[in-house]
């Protein structure tokens, strides 16, 4: 678990069918609340699909000593990528081979994706794909509620946790307990 958004990052990606052929979707997420900072969708699954995500969420983001982990994939061990990861003061950290357990947070985000708009009707072609994609990651940051958040959003659980300390309850524990951010407050 990370303390703090932009601790750790995860990547990954998974394919969707479509009548035209394969396209390939690249997320990268922020483990502290889930938020998915970086996203990708092409028709191949060389390493500009994995850079173009991660382009996004160092746009969006910019963080420094990030830590980013993803599986042993070509595509996240070529020199290209992890030239970039250096470059942008992030952290390369790559799992067990074989071991998705090692990637699991990035996984479930691929799982639920699938689940939630993949697999309920057959996909035209990339534009389609990207468009569900496009308004689905926004759903996701914003409005899903995530139990281990408190049913909190992960964009709210990070606003909440960027909080001056003096006015925060709320802590990264995930707890349902407290989520206001209000001293005091009964919940």
């Amino acid at each position: 678990m990370a303390e703090r958004p932009d601790q750790l990052w995860v990547a990954d990606f998974t394919y969707v069918s479509t009548w035209q052929g394969f396209v390939y979707v690249a997320f990268i997420i922020d483990v502290f609340a889930g938020y998915i900072v970086g996203w990708r969708v092409s028709s191949s699954m060389e390493t500009t699909l994995v850079l173009d995500a991660l382009e996004q969420a160092l746009w969006a983001r910019r963080p420094s000593g990030t830590i980013h982990h993803s599986d042993k994939g070509s595509q996240y061990v070529s020199l290209a990528y992890t030239q970039r990861l250096k470059e942008a003061g992030l952290l390369a950290s790559t799992g067990s081979t074989g071991d998705s357990y090692d990637n699991a947070m990035a996984e479930s985000i691929n799982g639920l994706y699938k689940a939630e708009v993949i697999h309920r009707k057959s996909w035209k072609n990339r534009a389609e794909v990207e468009l569900a994609t496009l308004t689905w990651v926004d759903w996701y940051n914003n409005r899903r509620l995530l139990g281990r958040l408190g049913h909190t959003p992960p964009a709210e659980a990070e606003k909440l946790i960027m909080l001056p300390s003096e006015t925060m309850i709320w802590q990264p524990e995930f707890t349902d307990k407290t989520l206001s951010g209000k001293i005091g407050a009964v919940h």
